[in-house]
């Protein structure tokens, strides 16, 4: 894509961040509209910081995700003011000029201390100010107004032409680190020098990835959210989940794929396991109810778990008993874009809680799908010591082949994750669209 190509795409995408900002600022009763960028915080009682992550809000209107102590400033029928934060430091490289496919289409004032801000926000008015507590200037306080945060959010579920270009690319950064990944695992790395490998291929830094990545071997693949990277290898790589992203311009990809080392009965599982998940991409499509598609996954499964032989009973019956999520535990997918777990997954305009399923307390996305929408769709099945022990003691135990069991838990467990975004007709899978193209 050409700059002058983006640059189309970003006007846009402003025009209809500048309307739900307008619609917003309405329903709250305010005036203008000023977004906080954040602050940088530092280690109790220390002067190191931590990595700098922006206000999605303040990364919704441009592409600026190092800037702390920047400002936006709206208000309706004018040019938005951004307060550019450009210190005077030889500590540290400070923020380049401003410069970029956005630059036209702000005010832009530049100042080198902080508290210079005041200066150029707006001081007559009703301000509704999105921000954390400590990015507070005097007379200029978050409020973060509910109706103003509630329609902002649930309208940032409709991603414009931009951001799904920007998100295309996320999904390009991330692949090679997946295929670095799987040749590292191949290789007998350890999951530190995976996650190197990862990091290498897509680069970036463990500071400026989008979330600290998932790099399980073997039984550390059943911990959903496993957070170490053992610097030593195991004595046997039987099998590698890796949950990792990238990050473009302030989007996020969220990519999980599982390897094996060969072994027929995990990869029967693995196999099965991406072919329903595929089934299940293909079902995001403007009408559905992501409820409705999170319990077909237990269905699934459920076939899954009986096809293989791991649990002899009905589907339907394994949902309704809660057995499918001792081995599927997490929701389907939640939706993505300024955040890996993007806002308002279940709440409606006006912040009212649609329902999850009973039973389902982690599903993230209780919405109905529609065009423009992107989610993740990532099945898994586990074999979780703590949860088979409680199935175990229950009377759906007893249609569990426990020795089946013991076989597959030296491998942890499978999980696929693609990023999906509904269209009109067919959905367009981001993930495996790019996986294709490397």
């Amino acid at each position: 894509m050409t700059h002058q190509d983006l640059g189309h795409l970003y006007r846009a995408h402003l025009s209809t961040i500048k309307a739900r900002a307008d619609r917003a600022l309405e329903k709250g009763g305010f005036d203008h509209l000023l977004v906080a960028s954040g602050v940088e915080k530092f280690e109790f009682l220390d002067d190191r910081p931590y990595p700098f992550k922006p206000n999605a809000h303040f990364k919704a209107w441009l592409p600026l995700t190092r800037h702390p102590s920047c400002w936006i400033a709206y208000t309706p029928g004018r040019k938005p003011v951004l307060v550019y934060f450009q210190p005077d430091d030889y500590w540290h490289v400070p923020p380049a000029a401003p410069e970029g496919v956005w630059v036209d289409e702000f005010d832009v004032r530049v100042i080198s201390d902080p508290a210079e801000a005041r200066q150029h926000l707006p001081t007559t008015g009703k301000c509704a100010i999105l921000g954390e507590a400590d990015a507070a200037l005097p007379g200029f306080e978050p409020n973060n107004p509910k109706a103003v945060i509630d329609y902002l959010h649930f309208h940032r579920a409709w991603k414009t032409a931009y951001e799904l270009d920007r998100m295309r690319a996320a999904q390009r950064r991330a692949v090679p680190g997946h295929l670095a990944a799987r040749a590292a695992f191949q290789a007998g790395a350890s999951e530190a020098r995976i996650h190197a490998a990862y990091l290498a291929a897509t680069g970036h830094t463990d500071l400026d990835a989008p979330y600290n990545s998932i790099v399980g071997l073997n039984q550390h693949g059943a911990t959903l959210h496993y957070q170490y990277k053992d610097a030593q290898a195991p004595g046997r790589n039987r099998s590698l989940l890796i949950d990792a992203g990238a990050e473009v311009d302030g989007y996020a990809s969220d990519i999980t794929r599982t390897w094996g080392d060969g072994d027929e009965h995990f990869a029967a599982l693995v196999n099965a396991v991406d072919n329903e998940q595929l089934a299940l991409c293909d079902k995001v499509r403007a009408g559905t109810d992501y409820r409705d598609l999170h319990l077909e996954c237990h269905l699934r499964l459920g076939g899954v778990l009986r096809t293989l032989g791991i649990v002899d009973m009905d589907p339907g019956q394994m949902l309704a008993t809660g057995l499918t999520s001792t081995f599927f535990p997490h929701g389907l997918g939640h939706p993505i874009g300024l955040q890996v777990h993007d806002v308002a997954g279940f709440t409606d305009e006006d912040g009212k809680v649609i329902p999850r399923p009973d039973g389902h307390p982690f599903l993230r996305m209780t919405r109905t799908l529609e065009p423009g929408m992107v989610v993740t769709i990532e099945p898994g099945l586990y074999f979780i010591p703590t949860l088979l022990s409680k199935l175990k003691a229950r009377p759906e135990g007893k249609a569990v082949n426990w020795d089946k069991v013991e076989q597959l838990l030296p491998w942890g467990g499978v999980r696929i994750e693609d990023e999906v975004h509904c269209t009109d007709g067919a959905p367009e899978n981001l993930t495996r669209d790019a996986f294709a193209a490397a």
